[in-house]
Order: structure tokens, then sequence, then C-alpha cells
């Protein structure tokens, strides 16, 4: 994959109009590649399976059941 950074091209900006937006899509990216590094994201933990005994207390509305079961992936 190309160097994202070798995509930005400087130009002067100039005022946005209403609902208009004044960076390109070059820039953007190489904003974005620029900021990346300092946005360490965390491991992620993987959850313990739970078994069905404790799994207590839940409640579900007829009209909930109803919608769920009606949808393909899930009921019929």
């Amino acid at each position: 994959m190309p160097n994202p950074m070798s995509y930005l091209t400087l130009h002067e900006r100039r005022p946005a109009g209403l609902g208009q937006i004044d960076i390109s899509l070059a820039e953007l990216r190489g904003d974005s590649a620029r900021m990346a590094p300092h946005w360490v994201v965390p491991p992620m933990a993987t959850a313990a399976p739970v078994p069905p005994s404790l799994i207590h207390g839940i409640v579900v509305s007829p009209a909930s059941a109803r919608l769920v079961g009606s949808m393909p992936v899930y009921g019929d």
C-alpha cells in the first residue's frame, strides 16, 4: 500500500460555504496518518462464556419476542 502521506498536497485553504467542506480527501488522509500513532488501542480482552445457570432475571416483552421471532435469521 502506498504511503498515505504521498497523497498529501498542500494548497491555500479557502473558507467553505454553508454545508461545504474546506478540506480534500487527500488532506484528511494525511492528517489521519499523522494522528494515528497517538491513538493507542489497548488489547481487547475476550469474554469468558457464562454458564446458563448464572443468567436469570431477563425479561423480554411479548412484542419484542414476536419481532425477533419473525426475523428469518432467528425465527421461523
